[in-house]
């Protein structure tokens, strides 16, 4: 029985498609690089025109205007290029930082065209640095999908680490959570029993804080499974590795919320619905999690033990606020 050609070895038919990723890959950082160092380089151009009388020709103008604007739009163009397939989060950081450079190059025009007969001025330094700055962070830029979610993560799990920290430091020697922020005159009195945490409400505060540790540990356990296991080879690879990045950007948010719900004097249902919440975003991570394939076998454990974990502290909470519904 004859083969159809390819079946043999389809691996092998793939090997030039593979070429070509890796020979574009530092074809389009190149381009990047080169394209923002332009854009960078045509803004000081119209800065240090407009630095000092007299005021460039009309014919000059022309040219500055010319420059200028070619060279964003060819930072722009960088943006288009990049192929959908090479995915969303990776995508939504080169969009993001594209229009940084163009706000920052507007907000230069803006500058210069309020006081163009004056020497160089702050708010015009300040104005070109910017547009440096913006063309720079381009260079700092992910390279691939894998590297986009690492990034946004880790961000998330700042936000969260932060959260969870300063709930414990609000919790901590039994004192008033709003100490550090509201004086004895702003209290008008201490004895004001709206800013101190009741035994009850005490008891809720446990299973509260255990679903946004539960939320931290879930981001950090995430952040180095995909540093290991992730890849962005295939459009299912890119595809899961963006599910995780728009799950896993739900959870601070839910946090602050349940965080800010906390804080006395407590509505034990609002905390309630907001754990509840939490509750729901982190199920659905963990299960995103565990069909991807950044959990091979290795990675299962943890996720059976937060999934645990998140079950454990909800069943607390719905317990603690039985009697609110």
């Amino acid at each position: 029985m004859e083969r159809e050609p390819g079946a043999a070895g389809p691996a092998r038919a793939l090997e030039p498609l593979r070429h070509l990723r890796e020979v574009l890959r530092p074809a389009l950082s190149r381009i990047r690089g080169q394209t923002f160092k332009a854009t960078s380089q045509e803004a000081t151009k119209l800065s240090l025109a407009f630095s000092r009388p007299p005021l460039p020709s009309a014919e000059d103008c022309q040219k500055l205007s010319e420059g200028v604007q070619n060279a964003v739009l060819a930072a722009a163009t960088v943006y288009y290029w990049l192929p959908k397939s090479q995915g969303t989060t990776l995508r939504k950081m080169v969009r993001d930082a594209t229009a940084e450079v163009v706000e920052g190059m507007i907000q230069l025009t803006d500058v210069i065209l309020r006081t163009p007969l004056q020497s160089l001025s702050q708010e015009q330094l300040i104005s070109t640095g910017s547009v440096w700055e913006a063309c720079e962070q381009i260079s700092h830029l992910p390279q691939d999908n894998q590297a986009a979610v690492l990034s946004a993560m880790a961000a998330y799990l700042g936000v969260v680490r932060d959260a969870v920290e300063e709930m414990e430091q609000a919790q901590g020697e039994d004192r008033d959570p709003y100490s550090d922020i509201m004086e004895d005159e702003e209290l008008g009195s201490r004895g004001n029993r709206d800013t101190y945490w009741s035994e009850a409400d005490r008891k809720l505060l446990g299973p509260c804080m255990g679903l946004m540790k539960a939320s931290k540990a879930c981001l950090k356990k995430l952040l180095g499974a995909v540093k290991v296991h992730g890849k962005a080879d295939t459009p299912e690879q890119v595809a899961q590795l963006d599910d995780l990045a728009d799950i896993t950007n739900e959870i601070s948010p839910s946090v602050d919320e349940l965080a800010l719900s906390m804080y006395p004097p407590m509505n034990q249902l609002a905390v309630r619905l907001n754990a509840a919440k939490l509750a729901s975003v982190l199920k659905k991570v963990l299960e995103i999690t565990k069909s991807s394939h950044v959990c091979p076998p290795s990675e299962e454990g943890w996720v059976q033990f937060l999934t645990g974990a998140v079950d454990h502290n909800m069943d607390k909470i719905k317990d603690f606020t039985q009697s609110e519904l």
